[in-house]
């Protein structure tokens, strides 16, 4: 486990209810019970509402994003997660230890943006959150995680350049 999704599953803030909720589900989604993930993420954001902690929001919508089947549904989800992450102050992030993961969030937030854009046969929306993606990198470590999300902006690139 990457030290993003360790700190935005709750991995390092233990007492933190929510966030092990979201992991409880992200195991089923990876496990490949998508429709039981999808109906406890739901219930979740659900309980989390429009006003709910920033943090939790931008995790759960990250996840919830990857379980839809449906590009638009996807697209909206993904969306969500940008717009709760850019409500974090650092105040929050820093009673999770989390800043320094959620600017590592970023270019896999806009790269999962530019990947539903392309989906939706939007090119010139992909390639703006594809830069945005790259533009974050810089704060990727060099490790399994930051390693691989460059060369996932990379194979998009070709991908966007084959189009």
């Amino acid at each position: 486990m990457d030290s993003v999704e360790a700190v935005l599953t709750g991995q390092q803030v233990s007492d933190d209810a929510v966030m092990t909720r979201i992991g409880q589900a992200m195991m089923l989604l990876h496990g490949g019970d998508r429709e039981e993930a999808r109906n406890r993420f739901g219930a979740i954001w659900q309980q989390l509402g429009p006003d709910g902690d920033p943090l939790h929001r931008c995790t759960l919508a990250h996840y919830m994003a990857d379980a839809q089947d449906d590009p638009d549904t996807e697209l909206a989800w993904d969306l969500r997660a940008l717009t709760a992450a850019e409500g974090l102050d650092e105040d929050r992030l820093a009673r999770h230890d989390s800043a320094a993961a959620l600017r590592a969030l970023y270019p896999s937030l806009h790269l999962n943006l530019a990947a539903d854009y392309v989906k939706l046969a939007r090119p010139d929306a992909a390639r703006v959150h594809l830069d945005r993606a790259r533009a974050a990198s810089a704060y990727l470590d060099d490790d399994g995680y930051g390693n691989g999300v460059r060369a996932a902006i990379e194979r998009l690139e070709l991908r966007l350049r084959g189009q």
